[in-house]
């Protein structure tokens, strides 16, 4: 029998993408195979697409950075899991494939009523949410904050979870998104039209209790004096190279090392300071706020897993609102 896969061919447009077939074989040792239900689209898997990564992935490779699925079977020395398990991983690559095989030590346990396409934004957009705001800024009830990029997977999801905690928000994004930024009580910065460092000046005379910068570059430059006092400015964006990548440390330690009581801190999935604990703590945070409706994830469109390409050309579009995801029926 054969499973079928997205592959990069190489570094390219959504026409790089390829459809493969595989052997499917029997998990061995500690290894789970891995039905998937869902998988988002999301901004790193485009960018790895192109090679927009400090270290770029070698092609032939499959995109995926999160799933949803079921188990399928188990390897002997499996101790975790059983045929039948709905899990979710944070696999980076490999995720947009109708089977993938893991690690047992990778498997996140989650409710299985919980619907595949949903939960799969919580294992990505929704944990960067979720730790820049309590791990990072640990933000608190009437906190005035800033998102840049307010309408995409992360920015959303920062939105409402920011409205959750009692945040009062600014949101970046372009006039046409106004409804979903407002929607969460956040006000719009149109960035076609507005400059939002004038806008926050006159707004906020005492300055921003946290930023959330998922785009970097200029926004950084030109936006950190808008920090209060004590305030926090957390880089959860991709630096897209190792240069800028280098650039992006070397400002944090410059900035970090001025007397002035203002923090920038850099926050990723694969480098995070945290550790894996507080991950293993912070899913299930979510997955409650799922399962009671206090979040419900914006999913513009799914797409079956092998039209992949499509999802890729919607997202790259600038059209979307929230997530995109691959769904496996």
């Amino acid at each position: 029998m054969n499973y079928k896969s997205i592959i990069v061919t190489e570094q390219g447009g959504p026409d790089v993408l390829q459809i493969v077939e595989n052997e499917l074989r029997p998990p061995a040792g500690n290894e789970v195979r891995v039905r998937v239900l869902a998988s988002p689209v999301c901004l790193p898997d485009v960018q790895a697409r192109y090679g927009q990564t400090p270290v770029a992935p070698k092609t032939p490779f499959t995109p995926g950075y999160a799933i949803v699925g079921d188990v399928e079977a188990i390897g002997d020395g499996v101790k975790t899991a059983v045929p039948g398990d709905r899990i979710a991983a944070l696999t980076v690559f490999g995720g947009w494939s109708e089977v993938v095989y893991l690690t047992d030590d990778k498997l996140i346990p989650m409710p299985s009523t919980l619907d595949p396409a949903e939960a799969s934004t919580l294992i990505l957009n929704y944990i960067v949410a979720y730790q820049t705001l309590h791990r990072s800024a640990k933000v608190k009830a009437g906190d005035t904050v800033l998102v840049i990029g307010a309408s995409g997977g992360v920015g959303t999801a920062l939105l409402e979870l920011g409205q959750l905690a009692g945040l009062k928000m600014y949101g970046i994004a372009s006039a046409r998104k106004k409804a979903v930024v407002e929607q969460f009580g956040a006000t719009l910065i149109d960035y076609h039209t507005k400059d939002f460092v004038e806008i926050i000046q006159q707004a906020e005379p005492n300055g921003l209790d946290a930023v959330f910068d998922g785009m970097g570059g200029d926004y950084l430059d030109r936006g950190l004096p808008l920090l209060a006092q004590g305030g926090t400015w957390v880089a959860y964006g991709n630096p897209l190279s190792f240069p800028n990548l280098v650039r992006l440390l070397s400002k944090l330690v410059w900035f970090n090392l001025k007397p002035n009581g203002k923090k920038l801190k850099v926050y990723g999935t694969t480098t995070s300071r945290f550790g894996k604990r507080p991950f293993l703590e912070d899913w299930p945070k979510l997955f409650t706020l799922l399962v009671t409706r206090q979040i419900e994830p914006i999913i513009m469109q799914t797409f079956p897993l092998l039209e992949a390409a499509q999802a890729n050309e919607l997202l790259e579009s600038g059209d979307v609102i929230g997530n995109v995801v691959l769904v496996n029926s």
